[in-house]
């Protein structure tokens, strides 16, 4: 076992990193004096990932699995559950399962080794029943009709079903009701056995920690046998335009609730020679565009919000999952049709005219500091690092590339994303029109 160790002097931060011969991924970031410690172990798993292939079989699965498998973690086989054992010994747990990521992570002072120890052996040690998988169906129904009233939840799927024609990242990572359904304790120890080997997972530390002692006891607790990892099969490759131009519904909201987006098709999986920079300085350019066009300081922004067009809500994000690569921006707004104008002619005006010097260097400094700010929270930047461990990069070394991001690289990913034919567009309105 070999642990390496790279210095970060620009930012003031060391890396260590290795991974164990069962194939486990391990990076612990050592802060000195610092009282809180965190921890996060992840498996590349998530709601989009329905079919795979492993060891030449190919396996369909219902919707919902992963985010189930996070619910049922927790059950021992002793009758204990392990969060509230973490909660017992002074730590801050909790889970979490995205597209294509299940994350298990706490936070404490105190008793750092006992909670990590437990950790490692409440995600690697499955126990289901069919008893205890009924009753977590009626649970999980519950939370999956009170998302179906959530105007946030349905106005983002929305968006990604006017999108994408046929990929799992259109359906909810919870399932339906009738899905969830379909979940056996066989198909939770099935999936369990495939997602949750050590070759599929990340375990990231930060804190007052000694990075030979992290190793040490990954290696003591989990399994030693290295397993296959499994590969995701989201179908046929999608068309680059949009399946369709808008959705709309109408839901209980004041105002109405928006998403703007298009698929950007680079920047989701590194390319087939292996260029990882590339990839990365991609999704860097994506971000820092988004700030540019549309950021709390851009005309864009400004000029709407002046007029009562945008409110303090509107956000914007490139997602980059499940080998897709999404630009999604949005808020409430009276009038969401102004919006996408709006946005629309400013993107025009880049074409024509440009960033100006000043602005584009006072930008690119707001995201680096905002990326430096990000390294003080331990929880951001461990899942950062785990996310993108499963990319093949670090986070760190992305932060490196960020000053020498160009002017010319930005207005050019604006002139090709932000064109009428790659928008798509999601609004809930009000149930009644004022």
């Amino acid at each position: 076992m070999q642990i390496n160790k790279k210095e970060y002097k620009n930012v003031g931060e060391t890396l260590f990193y290795g991974e164990l011969e069962n194939g486990l991924k391990i990076f612990v970031i050592p802060k000195k004096g610092f009282n809180s410690r965190y921890a996060v172990f992840g498996t590349h798993y998530g709601g989009a990932m329905r079919r795979f292939e492993i060891n030449g079989e190919t396996v369909d699965t219902p919707a919902g699995v992963a985010h189930f498998l996070e619910h049922k973690m927790f059950d021992m086989p002793d009758g204990s559950n392990a969060l509230t054992t973490l909660s017992e010994n002074g730590a801050d747990p909790n889970a979490f399962t995205s597209t294509d990521l299940t994350c298990y992570h706490f936070s404490c002072t105190d008793r750092f080794e006992e909670n990590l120890r437990l950790l490692l052996q409440f995600v690697s040690t499955p126990y289901y029943t069919p008893e205890t998988v009924q009753k977590e169906q009626g649970i999980i129904a519950q939370e999956i009709q009170m998302g179906d009233d959530s105007p946030g939840r349905q106005v983002y799927y929305d968006l990604l079903s006017a999108l994408y024609e046929h990929h799992p990242i259109r359906d909810a990572v919870v399932g339906t009701v009738e899905s969830i359904a379909e979940i056996t304790d066989q198909t939770l120890y099935d999936c369990h056995s495939v997602f949750y080997a050590p070759s599929n997972m990340v375990l990231c530390v930060e804190g007052d920690v000694e990075p030979e002692r992290i190793f040490e006891i990954a290696k003591e607790e989990l399994p030693a046998e290295r397993k296959s990892v499994p590969h995701a099969d989201f179908g046929a490759a999608e068309s680059a335009l949009p399946f369709a131009s808008r959705n709309e519904r109408r839901m209980p909201v004041g105002l109405p609730e928006f998403l703007i987006g298009s698929k950007l098709g680079k920047g989701a999986i590194p390319s087939p020679d292996g260029d990882t920079l590339s990839m990365v300085r991609e999704r860097l350019v994506a971000g820092l565009s988004l700030r540019l066009l549309a950021g709390s300081s851009s005309p864009f922004y400004t000029r709407l919000y002046a007029d009562g067009t945008l409110t303090r809500d509107f956000d914007f994000e490139a997602d980059y999952t499940a080998d897709t690569a999404t630009m999604i921006i949005g808020g409430q707004s009276p009038d969401p049709e102004k919006v996408l104008r709006e946005l629309l002619a400013e993107a025009d005006t880049i074409r024509e005219k440009g960033f100006g010097k000043a602005f584009f260097s006072r930008t690119r400094k707001s995201m680096i500091g905002g990326r430096l700010r990000g390294l003080e929270d331990f929880d951001g930047f461990c899942v950062s690092l785990l996310a993108d461990a499963f990319d093949g990069f670090c986070t760190l070394d992305a932060i490196e590339l960020l000053p020498d991001l160009r002017r010319e690289e930005c207005e050019r990913w604006i002139a090709d994303n932000f064109t009428p034919e790659k928008l798509a567009m999601a609004v809930i309105r009000p149930l009644k029109d004022s």
